[in-house]
């Protein structure tokens, strides 16, 4: 698991899963390996599953890195907490996968809770031994 500044703002972590070491052959293969995390979680809800590479590729304008092959979010919420309306300004959570040839890149923006950024990086580092 890397984390780094994203835009010298956001703290994204990041984890790299290559294809000849897990059973997962496409991006949406992934996100159902995550989404099964979530519905088994008791605190978080799944939300939607949103296929970034194709509303990209859709825009008259878009752009979408060489070597990209699929960019699928799974979104959801853990919500244990509405201490006011900042929270829901980082809220709901999306886990996101890219798709390479070879590999998959796996990324998330951290929570503010720890707990719950503990949790999803838990989730991605699990892909590993799927």
């Amino acid at each position: 698991m890397h984390s780094t500044m994203f835009m010298d703002k956001y703290p994204v972590h990041t984890f790299t899963l290559s294809k000849n070491t897990v059973p997962l052959a496409a991006a949406s293969d992934v996100i159902a390996a995550l989404k099964e995390k979530v519905d088994t979680d008791a605190v978080a809800d799944f939300i939607a599953i949103y296929d970034h590479f194709a509303h990209t590729q859709a825009l008259p304008q878009g752009e979408v890195a060489e070597g990209i092959q699929a960019v699928q979010l799974l979104v959801f919420c853990f919500g244990i907490k509405l201490p006011g309306p900042e929270a829901v300004a980082v809220r709901p959570r999306s886990i996101g996968v890219t798709e390479y040839a070879d590999h998959f890149v796996i990324s998330f923006m951290a929570a503010p809770n720890p707990a719950m950024n503990a949790t999803m990086q838990q989730w991605v580092k699990e892909l590993a031994t799927v």
